[in-house]
């Protein structure tokens, strides 16, 4: 549990800190402000995207495994190597 919290920890701020100058720049422009309006936007991301991140991980984790399973089937199994199949 204590490393699902710090992966949705240090993920959102990752994630929250990009996102939210991605956003600022594309809705201001680089102007004089632009740091103090970035990290607004970051002080009031970072919160919920961490509370997301730690709820949303395991049910993601899931869904990537079954993706994952998915495509191995589809390709068949990783030691066949029969050109053929590709």
């Amino acid at each position: 549990m204590r490393h699902r919290f710090i992966a949705a920890i240090l993920m959102s701020f990752g994630l929250s800190l990009l996102m939210s100058c991605w956003v600022t720049l594309i809705n201001l422009g680089w102007t004089d402000g632009f740091a103090g309006q970035w990290m607004a936007a970051f002080r009031l991301a970072w919160p919920p995207a961490a509370i997301l991140a730690f709820l949303l991980g395991p049910p993601v984790q899931r869904l990537a495994g079954y993706f994952e399973n998915r495509l191995t089937k589809f390709k068949g199994s990783e030691n066949d190597t029969d050109p053929q199949k590709f």
